[in-house]
């Protein structure tokens, strides 16, 4: 297929998405550095180093570059300090000096890993993006978002700093399970959700995963993403949006144990949840819009219900440790239809509680 493209403008921190099938690494990321640099550390993990280091390597070394590498173990509750530290480790090693540049090469959690390293190693060095789950390409990899966990919250610890590229090459998506695939759908399924009802209708249309262009809907989701982030990449207002989901489903994913719930499986129940709220509270969310975001989540085969063990009281502790929570309050992303989103401090500590409490989607989880 063509190489798509989709620009972030962010002014001098501005960068290419470069979307494509069979995408030549070596090639963009050596146009990318202008020759500032020839030696690279790829960040990756135990599950993708075996499928995909050796020939980025290759690709890196047949255009000039020299490759180190750090291989960290696979899962979100890796995304922590002692990961981070590896990192730091392998660069100092190495002895990479602030005209080399780290490589992300795996899904969301490498990805905000490498770019924190990236964003404080000799107070910044250069870091591209490549992406191998659709979470990422769609997500993660795209904004400049990098971070990683407390055990008492998630993304506490981070900065806002920019790729130099993203490469998001569509044949990792072959050999990725169909459960991180239904994860990735889920971040796909909330820019139709706050953003865009056609492609939300898009989405709606087709009966599985089986029948999406991904070319499409990766690019499309880019595109979203990349127009809010040029209009607010600090997160003061619009950029807020896309967190719809996430503040419920950061709680779940810290209050069932990192690594027990995908974060796109979190953040599918917290939309659920948060879409049952918007109905409920007479936000705007009409019943059949509801009804259809949560029918769009089974339909690719997303978990759509609050763990049953987890109370409303339960959901406000880990909330209120949310980075998102000014004086107290915590704000909230609800819907006032599909394609159309609010940000939102207006729910008292005390209504949440009651409305998660009463909400009916609930549902016992074995372990995962």
């Amino acid at each position: 297929m063509t190489e798509q493209l989709v620009h972030v403008a962010l002014g001098a921190d501005s960068y290419d998405i470069h979307i494509g099938a069979h995408l030549s690494h070596g090639a963009l990321i050596s146009q990318a550095m202008q020759g500032k640099t020839h030696k690279v550390l790829i960040v990756t993990n135990e599950t993708i180093a075996p499928l995909y280091l050796q020939a980025l390597q290759e690709d890196l070394q047949a255009h000039g570059l020299t490759c180190a590498t750090c291989i960290l173990p696979d899962g979100e509750e890796f995304k922590n300090a002692e990961s981070y530290l590896k990192i730091m480790t392998a660069a100092i090693e190495h002895q990479l000096d602030r005209g080399c540049a780290l490589i992300a090469l795996g899904g969301g959690v490498i990805g905000d890993l490498t770019g924190f390293a990236a964003a404080t190693y000799q107070r910044g060095i250069a870091f591209f993006q490549v992406p191998t789950t659709l979470l990422a390409m769609v997500d993660s990899s795209v904004g400049g978002k990098t971070a990683i966990n407390h055990p008492q919250g998630k993304n506490m610890i981070g900065a806002f700093y920019q790729p130099q590229a993203v490469l998001i090459d569509l044949e990792f998506l072959k050999t990725l399970p169909p459960r991180q695939i239904a994860a990735g759908m889920a971040e796909v399924i909330k820019y139709g959700a706050i953003l865009d009802r056609a492609f939300f209708d898009y989405l709606q249309s087709k009966t599985n995963y089986g029948e999406l262009d991904l070319a499409y809907v990766i690019k499309r989701c880019c595109e979203l993403k990349a127009e809010v982030v040029a209009q607010d990449e600090k997160e003061h207002g619009l950029r807020a949006l896309l967190n719809f989901g996430h503040t419920f489903g950061h709680a779940i994913e810290v209050g069932m144990g990192f690594g027990n719930f995908l974060h796109g499986e979190a953040v599918a129940i917290g939309m659920a949840v948060a879409a049952w709220i918007s109905q409920e509270s007479k936000f705007g969310l009409s019943a059949a819009d509801c009804t259809a975001l949560v029918d769009v989540l089974k339909r690719y085969n997303l978990p759509y219900a609050i763990p049953d063990v987890l109370s409303g009281r339960d959901f406000l502790a880990h909330m209120l440790h949310d980075k998102k929570v000014k004086d107290g309050h915590i704000r909230y992303i609800m819907l006032k239809a599909l394609g159309q989103a609010a940000v939102t401090r207006d729910f008292a500590n005390d209504t949440i509680v009651a409305y998660l409490d009463a909400c009916p989607y609930r549902q016992h989880y074995a372990d995962k």
